[in-house]
């Protein structure tokens, strides 16, 4: 008897009801759950386009389509897993410091009750508030950010927060394992050398940048990863870190990242390690393609992450 109670496609049509993530059931009771996933629809922090606040609807309607067995990774999830959607956090868009206490509290509540939270974006700055309350459960984590923007620049405007300073102030606050953050597919123009990465070599963060991804391969790129991290692991998947050829519903769009069946590689070389929390961000739908690629992708690195989180 499967774990997860999804609506059944041969009795109910995948376009009928109200669309949560996967056809799961929307249950915001979270005891006995293994997985939750919740929606986080903020967007104040962007720096370029706005709409990931609308990610996540467009998201769990495109995750319709998937099925619940994984060929490659072996694993039906709903079969070893109680996952369920538990809704979206109610983020107030107009002050990003009450909407990341809104955020941490909501992730808080998922981990108290024993669950790993995956929680679908939203912009990037929702992964610091993430990782506070992932800290605050499991000590400092390593962190796979899987990205085409580094993500630790400083302030912004004079202000601490937004989708490109997540990560520095996670280090600064002490919420990552020192030594044990990994950034893959960074790429495109930068600021200099100094201005981009001087914080970054300062604390030990690795970086394997698309040039490096592509010579290397995914097989070696994986295993470099794997090399880096150990113990309580959160993984960030910022869409952008695909190629907007087939990712471009996306706020900040960069050209020559990995394609569709890389980034499905790159998680699946995943499994195994112990990952306490994740998040999939960035996903813009009013600037997708036909059929809402970026939408459908994002889905199916989310039930990857799933089959991920089955298999440790």
């Amino acid at each position: 008897m499967p774990k997860s109670r999804q609506l059944d496609s041969s009795a109910s049509p995948r376009f009928a009801q109200p669309a949560t993530f996967m056809r799961l059931p929307h249950q915001t009771d979270l005891t006995g759950v293994d997985v939750a996933i919740l929606g986080a629809p903020f967007d104040s922090g962007t720096s370029y386009r706005s709409g990931a606040r609308l990610g996540p609807r467009e998201i769990r309607s495109q995750s319709s389509l998937i099925r619940p067995y994984s060929f490659f990774q072996k694993v039906s999830p709903f079969d070893q897993l109680c996952v369920v959607d538990a809704g979206d956090i109610d983020v107030p868009p107009v002050s990003i410091e009450r909407a990341y206490e809104a955020i941490r509290l909501g992730v808080a509540r998922v981990l108290e009750a024993g669950a790993v939270p995956m929680v679908v974006g939203g912009d990037h700055s929702i992964s610091l508030p993430c990782l506070r309350a992932v800290a605050a459960k499991h000590g400092p984590v390593a962190l796979i950010q899987f990205d085409a923007h580094i993500d630790t620049w400083g302030d912004y405007f004079g202000g601490k927060y937004f989708h490109g300073s997540p990560f520095r102030r996670a280090i600064e606050e002490g919420l990552l394992k020192d030594g044990a953050y990994v950034q893959v597919g960074i790429r495109g123009p930068m600021y200099g050398e100094e201005a981009d990465f001087a914080f970054q070599i300062a604390h030990r963060v690795t970086l394997i940048d698309i040039v490096q991804a592509k010579r290397d391969g995914i097989a070696r790129t994986v295993d470099r990863i794997r090399e880096l991290v150990d113990g309580p692991v959160y993984v960030t998947f910022d869409i952008d870190a695909v190629d907007p050829a087939y990712a471009p519903g996306t706020g900040t769009p960069e050209v020559g990242g990995f394609t569709s069946y890389e980034a499905q590689e790159l998680v699946r070389g995943l499994a195994g390690l112990d990952v306490v929390g994740c998040d999939v961000v960035e996903v813009a739908p009013q600037f997708d393609g036909p059929g809402q690629i970026t939408a459908l992708l994002a889905a199916n690195l989310m039930f990857e992450l799933l089959c991920v989180i089955a298999r440790r």
